[in-house]
């Protein structure tokens, strides 16, 4: 009786139906396209993070860089020998660490020891300047003039001859100047530091065994720059590098374009049982705050920055963005939905004062007042249902439109003030820190999670509760005398 009585009723009132659907489908719909590009801000945020610290990495430990002493320069120098040849070519590399002050490699040890780190890796950050090309010496030629007069020689103003100044024409320099970053990695722990943001593509990575090895994995951009591949050589400070893989950031663009064993690195950076960062993985995500304070306290003198700590300084068109979908967008979401849940009860109220005759009737048959008010609550309900179905429908539609569009984002990293050495990144730098300085371009999505449709359909089910229960509340108050009345 109740099932053919609903289906009847609602067959009745097919335009009330429909409206009240479709307020409660455009509430829906927003609330899932906002969550859904909040995911998929929440996601973008995390590939700026994973390009810079790798997956798996909580924190880093650095050392900010101290201040040149008085009459000391921190920037590069070159010496070239003269030589007596009118061509000659030089080319020299300067190696010097990048980031934060270098820390010793014991400290690794002591950080992996710490209440709630799980593993520790060291890395050491260089930077390479090469400067290369050719002196062309100069030729020195002389003038000569002379001038006479009628007077005799030896009188005044008598004619004389003198050879004119010296001067140099030709000769030059001209130098290529190449600067590129060097990562030392742990060979023995590469799924922690600044190569487990990288997949290897072609070729292969280190293994264990060649910590002592000159061998290098390249990313694929420095790569194509130099037309490197896998076998190519090169050299940094007159040692020679054989390739023997080129990497691929998984997300973003990679800061680092040579990664060499750690042990090679502080040889050539002559940072013998050093490194500039110290990657950091926790035992428990939820306890980083603590382990941060643990390292602090018992590391003095370094600078534990965290995920968090890197995700405020991101901005750019990502953070904006970001900020319009927390703040604006769930306002917005909350309000239309809440409006939506108003005008579906008071057409459902509506609906119930233009029925007087018909539930009065009912009333007067024998129904009791919770059949009358189950009846109008479960046509809120079936309406509410549609709404939901609808609103799912064209909140994935929102979604997944976005996501086929994929705007682009801009994410800068800025400086969380921990360091002070090159590369200005946070904690002072290190490998992978440098996107401090770069904009990181991302792709936005809008991923559709299991979470949010079953947030819409709880929106649905709660929207049409709410109307019928206004509804229900009129009705049941209805008295068969009001059915005769209406009839008179």
């Amino acid at each position: 009786m109740f099932g053919i009585y609903l289906k009847r009723e609602l067959g009745r009132r097919k335009k009330a139906a429909l409206v009240i659907a479709l307020g409660l489908a455009l509430g829906i719909a927003l609330v899932i396209t906002v969550n859904s590009v909040s995911a998929g801000m929440t996601q973008a945020q995390d590939k700026v993070l994973k390009s810079l610290y790798g997956l798996g990495t909580d924190m880093t430990v650095t050392k900010a860089r101290t201040a040149p002493t008085s009459g000391s320069s921190g920037g590069p120098n070159f010496k070239f020998d003269a030589k007596s040849s009118s061509s000659s070519t030089q080319s020299s590399d300067r190696v010097q660490t990048q980031g934060g002050q270098a820390l010793k490699s014991s400290l690794v040890t002591k950080v992996a020891g710490q209440t709630g780190v799980e593993s520790a890796v060291g890395a050491l950050s260089l930077n390479v300047t090469k400067v290369d090309g050719s002196f062309t010496q100069g030729k020195a030629k002389s003038t000569t003039g002379s001038s006479s007069n009628s007077g005799g020689q030896g009188q005044p103003g008598g004619s004389s001859s003198s050879g004119g100044a010296p001067q140099v024409q030709g000769g030059g320099a001209n130098f290529n100047v190449n600067s590129y970053s060097v990562a030392g990695v742990d060979v023995a722990h590469q799924g922690l530091g600044p190569l487990s943001t990288m997949k290897v593509t072609s070729g292969k990575t280190f293994t264990s065994a060649q910590t002592s090895a000159k061998v290098a994995v390249v990313s694929k951009s420095y790569a194509k720059e130099k037309k490197y591949k896998v076998g190519s050589t090169f050299k940094i400070s007159s040692t020679k590098f054989t390739v023997i893989g080129i990497a691929t950031p998984d997300s973003s663009e990679s800061d680092t374009d040579v990664f060499v064993p750690l042990k090679v690195a502080q040889t050539l950076g002559d940072a013998k049982n050093q490194v500039t960062t110290i990657y950091v993985k926790a035992t428990d995500s939820k306890q980083i705050s603590a382990v941060k304070k643990e390292i602090t306290a018992n590391i003095s003198g370094t600078t534990v920055t965290t995920s968090a700590d890197l995700a405020s300084t991101v901005s750019g068109s990502l953070s904006t963005a970001s900020s319009l979908a927390t703040s604006v967008g769930k306002w917005l979401s909350i309000a239309v939905l809440a409006a939506a849940f108003l005008v579906a009860a008071l057409l459902t109220s509506s609906a119930v004062s233009r029925r007087v005759r018909e539930f009065g009737t009912l009333k007067a048959l024998g129904w009791p007042s919770r059949n009358v008010t189950r009846q109008v609550v479960g046509e809120s309900m079936v309406n509410g249902l549609i709404g939901g179905a609808l609103g799912i429908a064209l909140g994935v539609g929102a979604a997944y439109a976005v996501t086929a569009i994929s705007p682009k984002l801009t994410a800068q990293l800025g400086s969380t003030g921990g360091g002070g050495g090159a590369g200005g990144g946070p904690g002072g730098g290190g490998p992978g820190q440098q996107a401090s300085q770069n904009t990181l371009e991302i792709a936005l999505s809008a991923p559709v999670s299991l979470t949010t449709i079953a947030l819409a359909v709880g929106l649905a089910v709660t929207g049409g509760l709410i109307a019928g229960a206004m509804g229900g509340w009129r009705a049941s108050r209805m008295r068969p005398a009001d059915a005769l009345r209406s009839v008179a």
